[in-house]
């Protein structure tokens, strides 16, 4: 996939570069044409995609475990978690965490029918953020993650996004050019993706050393904070220093999160505990009627600006987080799962908005110098403006900036690994000289689209990830349709075990039929005659040595009601033949090195003598 998916993406950045004149104008006329076009059909996949994420961890789906049966998790929730909370945490936050709340308090959508800058509007404008970065935004991440978890570590498939829509599509097309296609689809969404917030990143470091007075933004110095990012994230590849970079990672939570407690405690923070409690309750309360809103009669843009061009944005980086998560999850249930994805890094999202965002409404509301000078929310500044009326204001905007350029350089090293997996059909180990490679394209394709953009850069940004994610929304309505095949097959094959207590006063239990109650029939000593059908023969047959209460633990499958016939007057109960669906996968599990691995992993666990020397290994 490594040629074809190079191909497709440098024809869009040469494309880009050619027509650069009209650049501008185009990703305009585009990025309308996206909204106008398939902006309903973003809007109800991305809520598809939220039911579908409730139904797997509420159903019985939700039993079953991402690896072995037996396999325990690899991680411990504190520690799971806490890797949850950094998938929750990019530039994307940082970039938007004042801007977005104070833009919706500023200009509210034509549809909400609300005033700007009124009380009204600073409730709706957490009630959107929180919208835009809550259940939906990591919904679209549970698909990618949960199909990937579970066709990698329980039916052990190569860590591959073609390989989630096998149950559907079958494994020789999977295998062909199908397949191709859909990991190609995929890189290119993936890296328009990942060059997106670098873009949003660039962006926002330049501004912020301008609103220091430290440089004066163009081009050049555009390209050159490009190439110097770029550089330290090639670096991390080359070295291969993952534990350094597991470290860059734990600062650079460490550091956001100071930032955020620095503005907590220095700013109202009673004011801010009481919004949080509020964000919380008018987030739930407006959801079910946010969540299916296209606002037909508006013509405003704000739809196309904000909940598509995001809807787009996380689709596209579906593989990138999907992957992670995946990774980070095997040994845990489908539920644990479902609901630790969906609410960790929510709560992170909606105690870091509103922070920075209720903080930046309220002084706009006290002193009114939030804005530029036409009444516009600056996305790039508006964070800096906020840090300056705090004690320390260059240091915590230095921070800000240290912040920025480290989610840079570990969005771009990861990406590049995701991405070149993808291209090498799913190898963990991959080569150092590919992965630079990918890393220079991400920072190319940042770069273009910032310089063509010129003024509209924002725009050129939003609408490569709207335009390109288009294809790969459609896989992954196709990959839920797929996983739900595969699970409703593995809920059907596999056995629940019960435990049922035979009382009887001693001795052996036997199967002879005892006298039956006045006007019943007769059936098995101490157990109904419905379950007395259901038991085998050599269960009751058994010597009861513990006692006369030795409970029996039966394997029980779920069977379709008209897959099962009940004698009217012996009450006997038999079962039709093959009454279980088709397996989608062939009964197939491959032998990858994830799965092997999950295997030696739980010898390890349940043999001292090999958990001692891994132990001596380690």
């Amino acid at each position: 996939m490594f040629v074809p998916a190079s191909i497709v993406i440098l024809v869009l950045i040469v494309f880009s570069v050619v027509y650069s004149g009209t650049a501008a104008d185009a990703f305009d006329r585009l990025n309308s044409g996206i909204t106008a076009g398939v902006g309903w059909w973003y809007v109800l996949a991305a809520t598809g995609f939220v039911a579908f994420a409730l139904y797997c961890g509420l159903s019985r789906i939700g039993n079953i475990k991402l690896g072995r049966d037996d396999e325990e998790p690899e991680f411990g929730v504190l520690s799971w978690f806490a890797m949850l909370f950094s998938a929750g945490m990019g530039i994307g936050l940082v970039f938007y965490g004042v801007a977005e709340p104070l833009s919706h308090y500023v200009t509210p959508p034509e549809a909400g029918g609300i005033d700007g800058q009124t009380d009204a509007a600073a409730n709706q404008a957490l009630e959107l953020t929180l919208y835009h970065w809550g259940l939906h935004a990591w919904a679209i991440y549970v698909v990618i993650g949960l199909g990937l978890a579970y066709m990698t570590f329980r039916k052990g498939r190569p860590l591959s996004v073609r390989w989630i829509l096998e149950p559907l599509l079958g494994r020789d097309r999977i295998e062909g050019w199908i397949g191709n296609v859909i990991d190609v689809v995929a890189i290119v969404g993936t890296l328009f993706g990942v060059a997106t917030s670098l873009g949003f990143g660039i962006q926002q470091i330049s501004a912020g050393l301008e609103y220091l007075g430290w440089i004066e933004v163009n081009n050049w110095v555009t390209i050159l904070l490009i190439a110097g990012i770029t550089a330290l994230a090639i670096y991390s590849v080359v070295s291969g220093v993952s534990k350094g970079l597991r470290w860059l990672s734990n600062i650079n939570m460490t550091l956001a999160a100071l930032l955020a407690l620095f503005v907590f405690l220095l700013g109202s923070t009673l004011f801010l505990l009481q919004s949080w409690v509020q964000n919380l309750g008018n987030y739930v309360q407006a959801l079910p009627e946010l969540m299916l809103r296209t606002a037909p009669f508006s013509d405003d843009g704000w739809a196309g600006a904000w909940t598509i061009f995001y809807w787009g944005w996380w689709i596209s980086w579906a593989p990138f987080v999907g992957m992670f998560i995946a990774r980070i999850s095997r040994g845990r249930t489908i539920r644990q799962f479902v609901f630790g994805v969906l609410l960790a890094p929510t709560i992170v999202s909606t105690i870091w908005f509103t922070i920075f965002g209720d903080s930046a409404i309220l002084r706009q509301r006290d002193e009114g110098d939030m804005l530029a000078a036409d009444g516009s929310v600056d996305n790039n500044t508006s964070l800096f403006q906020l840090l300056g009326d705090y004690p320390l204001s260059t240091v915590t905007s230095v921070l800000a900036i240290l912040v920025i350029i480290f989610f840079f350089v570990t969005s771009s090293d990861s990406g590049s690994l995701v991405i070149d997996m993808l291209s090498t059909g799913g190898k963990i180990e991959t080569s150092k000289i590919t992965r630079v490679y990918w890393s220079v394209v991400e920072g190319v394709a940042a770069a273009v689209l910032l310089l063509i953009g010129g003024s509209g850069s924002l725009t050129a940004l939003q609408t490569m990830s709207i335009a390109t994610a288009v294809p790969f929304s459609i896989i992954m309505v196709l990959a839920c349709i797929a996983m739900l095949k595969a699970f409703h097959y593995d809920v059907a094959t596999t056995p629940r075990y019960v435990r049922v207590q035979v009382r009887e006063g001693g001795g052996a239990v036997t199967t002879e039929p005892t006298a039956a109650p006045r006007g019943g029939r007769q059936g098995r000593p101490g157990i109904s005659a419905t379950l007395a059908g259901l038991v085998p023969q050599r269960s009751l047959d058994h010597d009861i040595s513990d006692g006369p209460d030795a409970p029996m633990v039966l394997a029980v499958h779920d069977l379709p009601q008209h897959a099962v016939n009940v004698h009217p007057e012996s009450g006997e109960v038999t079962v039709a033949q093959n009454i279980h669906p088709e397996d989608p996968l062939g009964g197939e599990t491959f032998e990858t090195p994830e799965f092997e691995e999950s295997a030696e992993a739980h010898e390890r666990a349940i043999d001292p003598e090999k958990r001692k020397d891994a132990d001596r290994d380690d």
